[in-house]
């Protein structure tokens, strides 16, 4: 018999080396090397399932195009980011930060496609524990079967004789294989074998599979990078755990376009879908309150109207403290720069805190023009127009620069009742909603808008 081969593998990267480096030569990570012992390669009836002796190049004119066939999730928002629901044998990675609502969202998915047949199978919770979440959820609209095993060949070996329509793990990181031995549950040379087993699968049977995975301190996705090359979608939770509100994003999908986004909000039956995410981000004050002030952003294809806060203090301690909470704060001070250079305001010995309302994280560009109007407006003492919405890149000699889009911000902005938008003098309007009543006002610079509002 063939003895174990002992290889050296990089934990942040996943490639393998005969010997040991204190630095890895593929991606420059220090200390992150681990010994592994693999196993002679052990064949099973998934191996040749993929393989076709008979396999001969094709030329591309004469290769037939099939359609997609989707699959409803009967969740509006799980589809909107899948591209229109999920595809029949494809692998979808499912990550977020711990008690974000991963598995919640998961099961929530397993349980509402109606007349399926769903196997769920968790190497974290006992067939109790899931059921007891089920019951939280509601209505049971699948037939789902629960199965508590962390080892992938028995989970495949019970898939093979249930034949689901839809597979779900939950986790990537706690089930093994026989195939490595020696290796824990989670290590590089579990997930890369798990990962390909579950494709091969995936793609043999026609069965869509649904996988949960854990991420790490720094945000990054758990596990070798490779993981997120080998399957077809990769899908990111986020949101603050203090907040309702959660957006998932598609940060990797196949079979559809990356920049569609989904709302939730954190019920106590589970997750709720947010049809109209604008009305909900908007708080509605009974006087007039400075340092507030409108965006009228874009999150994928999908406006959004946010609500910008902000408060500027003189600094108790020698050094100002400079926060922000959904807004990228080198951004921010950049602004803060750019406020101070080019319209005059001395902020340099001033605290200033910046929020988003609804704890959601936004990166359009198109929110500097609302952040500095919002910052001016507390450090003044002066309210802006709570019917006035703000659209604008904000560029380093102060200019308004156009963002994309701008038809779309300007509909929305009509719909929820807006009486007036800024936008920068050089966007192309041109198809603007024939019911749009709502005033479209131009400006080159930020002064242009500071005297417009702030006098």
């Amino acid at each position: 018999m063939a003895k174990d081969k002992i290889v050296y593998v990089c934990t942040e990267c996943g490639a393998d080396y005969v010997k040991s480096y204190g630095k890895c030569p593929a991606c420059g990570a220090w200390n992150s090397m681990v010994q592994q012992h693999v196993a002679p390669q052990v064949t099973n009836a998934l191996s040749h399932a993929m393989s076709n002796t008979n396999n001969t190049p094709k030329l591309i004119t004469e290769v037939e195009t099939l359609a997609e066939h989707r699959i409803d999730t009967h969740c509006e928002e799980f589809n909107r980011v899948l591209g229109g629901g999920i595809v029949e044998g494809s692998l979808t990675l499912l990550g977020g930060e711990p008690g974000i609502g991963k598995s919640t969202l998961a099961l929530q998915v397993a349980l509402q496609m109606k007349g399926m047949r769903v196997l769920y199978a968790s190497g974290e919770e006992s067939v109790n524990q899931i059921k007891m979440r089920a019951n939280r959820l509601g209505e049971m609209l699948s037939e789902c079967y629960l199965l508590s095993e962390t080892n992938l060949d028995n989970i495949l070996s019970q898939a093979q004789t249930l034949k689901p329509q839809l597979l779900v793990i939950d986790s990537i990181q706690t089930i093994l294989s026989n195939n490595v031995e020696g290796g824990i549950a989670g290590s590089v040379s579990q997930i890369r074998e798990c990962a390909s087993l579950l494709l091969t699968y995936a793609k043999t049977s026609g069965v869509p599979v649904l996988i949960v995975g854990h991420i790490t301190k720094e945000g990054s996705l758990a596990g070798p990078k490779q993981l997120e090359h080998i399957v077809d979608t990769v899908l990111q939770f986020e949101g603050d755990r203090q907040n309702l509100y959660r957006l998932l994003r598609a940060h990797k999908n196949r079979f559809g376009s990356t920049n569609e986004i989904g709302l939730f909000e954190m019920c106590g039956d589970g997750l709720r879908e947010v049809v109209n995410p604008s009305e909900l981000l908007l708080s509605h004050h009974a006087e007039p309150l400075s340092g507030v002030a409108v965006a009228a952003a874009v999150e994928g294809v999908r406006p959004l109207m946010v609500e910008v806060q902000a408060l500027v203090s003189t600094a108790a301690y020698g050094t100002p403290q400079r926060s922000a909470t959904g807004f990228d704060t080198r951004r921010m001070n950049m602004l803060l720069a750019v406020l101070e250079r080019r319209v005059g305001f001395k902020l340099a010995q001033k605290d200033v805190f910046l929020n988003l309302a609804g704890g959601i994280r936004v990166v359009d560009p198109a929110l500097d023009l609302a952040v500095a109007v919002a910052v001016l407006s507390s450090n003044l003492d002066i309210a802006v127009d709570e019917h006035t919405a703000l659209v604008g890149e904000i560029g380093l000699s102060g200019e308004l620069r156009s963002v994309a889009r701008i038809e779309q911000r300007i509909n929305e902005a009509s719909r929820l009742g807006f009486h007036r938008i800024v936008i920068p003098s050089n966007s192309n309007v041109k198809n603007i909603d024939k019911q749009a009543t709502i005033e479209v006002v131009k400006a080159n610079k930020i002064e242009e808008v500071l005297r417009l509002l702030l006098q």
